[in-house]
Protein backbone atom coordinates (compact mmCIF):
# COMPACT_ATOMS: atom_id res chain seq x y z
CA UNK A 1 0.00 0.00 0.00
CA UNK A 2 1.06 3.48 -1.22
CA UNK A 3 -0.33 6.29 1.70
CA UNK A 4 -0.35 9.93 0.09
CA UNK A 5 -2.09 13.39 1.10
CA UNK A 6 -3.93 14.72 -2.12
CA UNK A 7 -3.97 18.71 -2.04
CA UNK A 8 -4.25 21.27 -4.95
CA UNK A 9 -3.37 24.93 -6.03
CA UNK A 10 -5.94 26.40 -8.01
CA UNK A 11 -6.72 23.27 -9.15
CA UNK A 12 -3.32 21.89 -9.91
CA UNK A 13 -2.88 19.06 -7.93
CA UNK A 14 -0.42 17.02 -6.84
CA UNK A 15 0.17 13.61 -4.23
CA UNK A 16 2.43 13.75 -1.60
CA UNK A 17 4.38 10.41 -0.81
CA UNK A 18 6.67 9.89 1.45
CA UNK A 19 10.06 8.93 -0.07
CA UNK A 20 10.00 5.72 2.71
CA UNK A 21 6.86 4.81 1.44
CA UNK A 22 8.04 4.53 -1.96
CA UNK A 23 10.96 2.56 -1.17
CA UNK A 24 11.77 -0.20 -3.88
CA UNK A 25 10.26 1.00 -6.53
CA UNK A 26 10.34 3.02 -9.92
CA UNK A 27 9.10 6.33 -9.22
CA UNK A 28 8.19 7.06 -13.02
CA UNK A 29 6.49 4.05 -12.86
CA UNK A 30 5.09 4.46 -9.47
CA UNK A 31 4.04 8.55 -10.35
CA UNK A 32 2.45 7.26 -13.84
CA UNK A 33 0.08 4.85 -12.24
CA UNK A 34 -0.83 7.28 -9.09
CA UNK A 35 -1.44 10.28 -11.43
CA UNK A 36 -3.88 8.24 -13.96
CA UNK A 37 -7.38 10.03 -13.18
CA UNK A 38 -9.58 6.72 -14.13
CA UNK A 39 -7.52 4.24 -12.47
CA UNK A 40 -5.13 5.89 -10.16
CA UNK A 41 -5.61 8.42 -7.76
CA UNK A 42 -5.72 11.25 -10.34
CA UNK A 43 -3.10 14.21 -10.72
CA UNK A 44 -0.68 16.41 -12.28
CA UNK A 45 2.32 14.99 -10.45
CA UNK A 46 4.28 13.35 -7.12
CA UNK A 47 6.27 15.38 -4.99
CA UNK A 48 7.99 12.32 -3.03
CA UNK A 49 8.77 13.76 0.24
CA UNK A 50 10.98 13.47 3.25
CA UNK A 51 11.62 15.69 6.92
CA UNK A 52 14.86 16.86 7.31
CA UNK A 53 13.89 18.66 10.31
CA UNK A 54 10.54 19.57 12.36
CA UNK A 55 9.96 22.03 9.40
CA UNK A 56 12.04 21.29 6.66
CA UNK A 57 11.63 19.14 3.85
CA UNK A 58 13.39 17.74 0.67
CA UNK A 59 10.82 17.04 -2.46
CA UNK A 60 11.78 15.74 -5.53
CA UNK A 61 8.74 16.35 -8.43
CA UNK A 62 7.85 13.77 -10.90
CA UNK A 63 5.15 14.88 -13.46
CA UNK A 64 2.27 12.62 -14.83
CA UNK A 65 3.96 11.22 -17.33
CA UNK A 66 6.90 10.12 -14.67
CA UNK A 67 9.60 12.53 -15.60
CA UNK A 68 11.04 14.36 -13.07
CA UNK A 69 10.92 18.34 -12.98
CA UNK A 70 13.08 20.71 -10.92
CA UNK A 71 10.42 22.61 -9.47
CA UNK A 72 6.67 23.12 -9.37
CA UNK A 73 5.23 26.20 -7.75
CA UNK A 74 2.36 25.09 -6.64
CA UNK A 75 2.95 22.03 -5.65
CA UNK A 76 5.66 22.87 -3.56
CA UNK A 77 3.12 25.08 -1.85
CA UNK A 78 1.09 22.10 -1.72
CA UNK A 79 3.97 20.33 0.54
CA UNK A 80 3.79 23.50 2.90
CA UNK A 81 0.32 23.55 3.26
CA UNK A 82 0.27 19.50 4.16
CA UNK A 83 3.90 20.75 6.26
CA UNK A 84 1.91 23.57 8.25
CA UNK A 85 -1.00 21.11 9.11
CA UNK A 86 1.45 18.34 10.40
CA UNK A 87 3.99 20.91 12.38
CA UNK A 88 1.37 23.18 13.84
CA UNK A 89 2.35 26.16 11.98
CA UNK A 90 1.24 29.43 12.90
CA UNK A 91 0.50 32.68 10.57
CA UNK A 92 4.18 33.99 10.02
CA UNK A 93 5.44 30.66 10.65
CA UNK A 94 8.14 29.75 7.84
CA UNK A 95 8.30 26.16 6.14
CA UNK A 96 11.77 25.24 4.21
CA UNK A 97 11.59 23.19 1.36
CA UNK A 98 14.68 21.75 -0.95
CA UNK A 99 13.82 20.99 -4.15
CA UNK A 100 15.75 20.26 -7.47
CA UNK A 101 15.68 23.73 -8.36
CA UNK A 102 17.22 25.19 -4.76
CA UNK A 103 15.52 25.95 -1.56
CA UNK A 104 12.38 27.70 -1.40
CA UNK A 105 10.94 29.36 1.84
CA UNK A 106 7.58 29.12 2.28
CA UNK A 107 6.05 31.35 4.69
CA UNK A 108 2.07 30.96 6.27
CA UNK A 109 -0.51 34.01 5.94
CA UNK A 110 -3.80 32.73 6.47
CA UNK A 111 -5.69 29.87 7.30
CA UNK A 112 -9.03 29.47 5.90
CA UNK A 113 -12.07 26.54 7.06
CA UNK A 114 -14.73 25.58 4.12
CA UNK A 115 -18.04 23.15 5.36
CA UNK A 116 -17.13 21.35 2.03
CA UNK A 117 -13.33 21.59 1.04
CA UNK A 118 -10.19 20.83 3.31
CA UNK A 119 -8.07 23.30 4.82
CA UNK A 120 -7.09 25.90 2.75
CA UNK A 121 -3.79 27.98 3.40
CA UNK A 122 -2.30 30.87 1.84
CA UNK A 123 1.27 30.77 1.33
CA UNK A 124 4.10 33.36 0.11
CA UNK A 125 6.74 31.67 -1.45
CA UNK A 126 10.14 33.17 -2.03
CA UNK A 127 10.61 31.71 -5.80
CA UNK A 128 14.24 33.32 -5.87
CA UNK A 129 15.57 35.22 -8.55
CA UNK A 130 14.11 34.97 -12.43
CA UNK A 131 16.36 35.03 -15.80
CA UNK A 132 14.54 35.99 -18.62
CA UNK A 133 15.45 37.42 -22.21
CA UNK A 134 13.47 37.94 -25.38
CA UNK A 135 14.01 35.45 -27.99
CA UNK A 136 11.71 34.06 -31.18
CA UNK A 137 10.53 30.46 -32.24
CA UNK A 138 10.25 29.62 -35.63
CA UNK A 139 7.27 26.75 -35.61
CA UNK A 140 6.86 23.86 -38.35
CA UNK A 141 4.71 26.03 -40.77
CA UNK A 142 7.02 28.59 -40.95
CA UNK A 143 5.57 31.14 -38.46
CA UNK A 144 7.79 32.83 -35.92
CA UNK A 145 6.43 33.27 -32.58
CA UNK A 146 8.19 36.04 -30.56
CA UNK A 147 8.11 35.25 -26.36
CA UNK A 148 10.16 35.56 -23.11
CA UNK A 149 12.78 32.62 -22.07
CA UNK A 150 12.14 32.68 -18.40
CA UNK A 151 14.08 30.16 -16.06
CA UNK A 152 12.36 30.18 -12.76
CA UNK A 153 14.43 27.25 -11.77
CA UNK A 154 12.71 25.42 -14.71
CA UNK A 155 12.00 26.10 -18.34
CA UNK A 156 9.40 28.88 -19.57
CA UNK A 157 8.85 30.14 -22.93
CA UNK A 158 5.90 33.07 -22.51
CA UNK A 159 3.74 34.56 -25.05
CA UNK A 160 2.62 38.05 -24.46
CA UNK A 161 -0.46 38.11 -27.25
CA UNK A 162 -0.52 41.55 -29.08
CA UNK A 163 -1.97 45.17 -27.50
CA UNK A 164 -4.33 44.68 -30.24
CA UNK A 165 -6.35 41.94 -28.92
CA UNK A 166 -6.75 43.89 -25.75
CA UNK A 167 -10.48 44.84 -26.28
CA UNK A 168 -13.55 43.24 -26.58
CA UNK A 169 -14.36 44.60 -29.77
CA UNK A 170 -17.05 47.30 -28.61
CA UNK A 171 -13.69 49.05 -27.22
CA UNK A 172 -14.40 48.68 -23.88
CA UNK A 173 -11.15 47.10 -22.08
CA UNK A 174 -10.25 43.79 -21.10
CA UNK A 175 -10.94 43.59 -17.32
CA UNK A 176 -10.83 40.47 -14.62
CA UNK A 177 -14.93 40.44 -14.76
CA UNK A 178 -16.39 37.17 -16.21
CA UNK A 179 -17.41 38.94 -19.43
CA UNK A 180 -14.03 39.61 -20.33
CA UNK A 181 -12.44 36.57 -18.99
CA UNK A 182 -14.82 34.40 -21.24
CA UNK A 183 -14.23 36.42 -23.95
CA UNK A 184 -10.35 36.25 -23.98
CA UNK A 185 -9.52 33.98 -27.41
CA UNK A 186 -5.89 32.65 -26.89
CA UNK A 187 -5.09 31.27 -30.33
CA UNK A 188 -2.62 32.74 -32.47
CA UNK A 189 -3.39 32.86 -36.23
CA UNK A 190 -6.44 30.56 -35.74
CA UNK A 191 -4.50 27.62 -34.03
CA UNK A 192 -5.55 26.64 -30.43
CA UNK A 193 -2.85 27.79 -28.00
CA UNK A 194 -3.18 24.02 -26.79
CA UNK A 195 -1.76 22.97 -30.13
CA UNK A 196 1.01 25.72 -30.65
CA UNK A 197 2.02 24.70 -26.71
CA UNK A 198 2.53 21.65 -27.48
CA UNK A 199 5.02 22.42 -30.78
CA UNK A 200 6.90 24.74 -28.79
CA UNK A 201 7.11 22.41 -25.56
CA UNK A 202 8.61 19.82 -27.53
CA UNK A 203 10.44 22.14 -30.25
CA UNK A 204 14.53 21.41 -30.83
CA UNK A 205 15.10 24.92 -29.39
CA UNK A 206 14.20 23.69 -26.17
CA UNK A 207 15.96 20.04 -25.68
CA UNK A 208 14.66 19.88 -22.04
CA UNK A 209 11.83 21.08 -23.10
CA UNK A 210 9.31 23.77 -22.00
CA UNK A 211 6.48 25.03 -20.12
CA UNK A 212 4.62 27.82 -22.52
CA UNK A 213 2.28 30.02 -21.33
CA UNK A 214 0.15 32.52 -23.47
CA UNK A 215 -0.91 35.64 -21.65
CA UNK A 216 -3.06 38.41 -22.16
CA UNK A 217 -2.73 41.72 -20.48
CA UNK A 218 -5.94 43.33 -18.50
CA UNK A 219 -6.59 46.64 -18.35
CA UNK A 220 -7.43 49.90 -20.63
CA UNK A 221 -3.60 50.43 -21.75
CA UNK A 222 -2.87 54.10 -20.28
CA UNK A 223 -1.81 52.74 -16.73
CA UNK A 224 0.63 50.09 -15.99
CA UNK A 225 -0.91 46.67 -15.99
CA UNK A 226 -1.54 45.47 -12.62
CA UNK A 227 -3.87 41.70 -13.68
CA UNK A 228 -2.97 39.53 -16.49
CA UNK A 229 -4.89 36.12 -18.00
CA UNK A 230 -3.17 33.39 -19.03
CA UNK A 231 -3.22 29.62 -20.15
CA UNK A 232 -0.56 27.08 -19.89
CA UNK A 233 0.84 24.41 -21.59
CA UNK A 234 2.63 22.47 -18.87
CA UNK A 235 5.85 20.37 -19.62
CA UNK A 236 5.33 16.94 -18.88
CA UNK A 237 1.49 17.42 -18.25
CA UNK A 238 -0.71 19.46 -20.92
CA UNK A 239 -2.67 21.83 -20.64
CA UNK A 240 -3.69 22.31 -16.85
CA UNK A 241 -5.42 24.91 -14.66
CA UNK A 242 -3.09 26.39 -13.04
CA UNK A 243 1.05 26.71 -12.32
CA UNK A 244 2.93 28.60 -9.34
CA UNK A 245 6.22 28.58 -12.12
CA UNK A 246 4.04 29.55 -14.92
CA UNK A 247 2.62 32.18 -12.93
CA UNK A 248 5.84 33.38 -11.83
CA UNK A 249 7.02 33.20 -15.39
CA UNK A 250 4.16 35.04 -16.67
CA UNK A 251 4.65 38.08 -14.33
CA UNK A 252 8.48 38.54 -14.70
CA UNK A 253 8.05 38.47 -18.77
CA UNK A 254 5.21 41.31 -18.41
CA UNK A 255 7.03 43.75 -15.51
CA UNK A 256 10.58 42.58 -16.88
CA UNK A 257 9.24 43.59 -20.54
CA UNK A 258 5.83 45.06 -20.84
CA UNK A 259 6.80 47.56 -18.10
CA UNK A 260 3.82 46.31 -15.55
CA UNK A 261 3.15 47.43 -11.91
CA UNK A 262 5.70 45.38 -9.48
CA UNK A 263 3.02 43.82 -8.06
CA UNK A 264 0.15 41.54 -10.54
CA UNK A 265 -2.39 39.21 -10.21
CA UNK A 266 -2.16 36.45 -12.59
CA UNK A 267 -5.69 34.99 -14.02
CA UNK A 268 -5.75 31.12 -14.78
CA UNK A 269 -8.64 29.00 -15.08
CA UNK A 270 -7.46 27.44 -11.72
CA UNK A 271 -8.44 30.65 -10.03
CA UNK A 272 -5.75 33.98 -9.31
CA UNK A 273 -2.30 34.51 -7.57
CA UNK A 274 -0.59 37.31 -6.98
CA UNK A 275 3.35 37.93 -8.04
CA UNK A 276 5.39 41.00 -6.40
CA UNK A 277 8.64 41.33 -7.78
CA UNK A 278 11.05 44.41 -7.81
CA UNK A 279 12.64 44.16 -10.98
CA UNK A 280 15.59 42.29 -12.84
CA UNK A 281 17.79 41.20 -10.27
CA UNK A 282 15.68 40.68 -7.49
CA UNK A 283 13.54 38.01 -5.74
CA UNK A 284 9.95 37.04 -6.25
CA UNK A 285 7.47 36.25 -4.38
CA UNK A 286 4.37 33.90 -5.18
CA UNK A 287 1.56 34.50 -2.97
CA UNK A 288 -1.55 31.77 -3.25
CA UNK A 289 -3.58 28.83 -1.79
CA UNK A 290 -3.41 25.45 -1.51
CA UNK A 291 -6.27 23.15 -0.36
CA UNK A 292 -5.58 19.58 1.39
CA UNK A 293 -8.08 17.00 -0.31
CA UNK A 294 -7.36 13.70 1.08
CA UNK A 295 -5.40 11.36 2.85
CA UNK A 296 -5.75 7.72 1.68
CA UNK A 297 -3.72 4.29 0.85
CA UNK A 298 -3.44 3.24 -2.16
CA UNK A 299 -3.29 -0.60 -3.39
CA UNK A 300 -1.19 0.74 -6.72
CA UNK A 301 2.37 -1.06 -6.94
CA UNK A 302 1.19 -4.02 -4.35
CA UNK A 303 2.32 -6.41 -6.32
CA UNK A 304 6.07 -5.26 -7.03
Amino acid sequence: MIPFIKAHACGNDFLVVKEEDAAGYDKGELTRALCERNTGVGADGVEFFRWTSERAGRIRLHNADGSIAEISGNGTRCVAAWMAQESGAQSGDELSIETDAGVRVCTVQDFRSSDIAGPTILITTDMDIPEFEERTVELSNGSVIDGVSVSMGNPHFVIVLPMQQRDLGSGDPLDASQRALSMLDFSIDGRPWEEIGEEICFHPDFPDQTNVEFVHLLGSGSEPVRQIAMRIFERGVGPTSSSGTGTSAAATAVIGIHHAASEVEVIAPGGAQTVRWEGEGEKLYLTGPATLIARGESWIGESA
